[in-house]
């Protein structure tokens, strides 16, 4: 299990190779629920994702013999940017799989890197398997986008940034997928504020850690395409994200892929904010569930930025025009 020691641990060893994100005060969303929302804007994050924060703090703790063979990932996208940084940045040869309908966006920043990239699968568990039968052919260290301490601890230094940057916070919304932002930012708050409700947020077309807590174990679930991207893919069977979402978190919520282009659309009209689907999230559960925020003071976390250009400008024509 992670601890928060683990996790001060973790600031200590990636606080100079990372961003302290900034807090936002959002008066539009404020307005629009009756409460206080603050945003954490991770878009704003090296790579424009919370997953740096990950990749940096389990790469630092590779053994030597390890980071002379090399590590491999997979990805839809973003946290396969953050292993490429860490990589060319520890001089660690790395090898990224990401499946082939990942964004454009995602797979050129990861070629601008001294990397491995690999194209595999139409969907993102065939690019983890191939990554994972990779590591045990190849004896390569497998870098789990979340089934992973490391990994967990790192994403948990956005909650400690957020204890310290927003007096008497009432709840923090999580935008979830493989469950390690969520785990990491649970674990640091309940350690210190146990008080601090914790809300995880998938959409509708990819509910997995959300039916899945509702069947008590991992389950699988039919998905559909969804602009939340970054959340998409099942949970890796015992994965040790599933028992800390389990025990700790408070409350999931599941959204409308047409809410998350409106909040997409909303964030860049009201905040100047460019999100990508899975950041959005968080803030369609604002939009679908007014009265959960309702005279509390509240943090979204905006986990990245790293949207299509043709799919942004689709996305802003549409709403604009509805």
């Amino acid at each position: 299990m992670v601890n928060l020691q683990d996790i001060n641990d973790a600031r200590k060893s990636i606080g100079n190779l990372i961003k302290k994100t900034p807090v936002v005060h959002s008066q539009f969303l404020s307005s629009l629920c009756n409460g206080e929302i603050y945003l954490k804007l991770e878009n704003m994050q090296i790579t424009n994702s919370f997953k740096i924060r990950g990749a940096f703090n389990k790469m630092l703790h590779l053994s030597a013999e390890q980071m002379k063979r090399g590590v491999i990932t997979a990805s839809a996208g973003n946290h396969g940017l953050a292993v490429a940084i860490s990589a060319e940045n520890l001089k660690i040869h790395a090898k990224i799989v990401v499946p082939c309908n990942a964004p454009k966006v995602k797979i050129d920043k990861i070629r601008k890197y001294n990397v491995e990239l690999f194209l595999y699968g139409n969907v993102y568990d065939e690019a983890e398997q191939k990554a994972i039968d990779l590591a045990k052919k190849e004896r390569l260290t497998y870098i789990s986008p979340y089934n992973d301490k490391f990994v967990i601890a790192g994403q948990g230094t956005i909650g400690l940034e957020i204890l310290e940057d927003v007096t008497g916070v009432d709840s923090i919304i999580v935008p979830t997928g493989g469950g390690g932002l969520i785990s990491g930012i649970t674990l640091a708050v309940k350690s210190i504020k146990p008080s601090v409700n914790i809300i995880g947020v998938q959409s509708e077309a990819s509910p997995v850690m959300y039916e899945s807590l509702k069947a008590g174990k991992i389950v699988d679930v039919e998905m559909s395409e969804s602009v939340a991207d970054g959340l998409f893919g099942g949970i890796e069977k015992g994965s040790i994200t599933f028992g800390i979402v389990q025990t700790y978190v408070d409350s999931f919520l599941l959204v409308k892929e047409r809410t998350i282009r409106k909040a997409i659309y909303l964030l860049w009209k009201k905040e100047k904010q460019i999100v990508e689907g899975a950041a959005a999230t968080a803030i369609a559960a604002i939009i679908e569930n007014n009265d959960v925020f309702k005279g509390k003071t509240s943090v979204a976390v905006i986990s990245g930025g790293n949207i299509e250009g043709k799919q942004l400008r689709s996305i802003l024509a549409s709403e604009t025009n509805s």
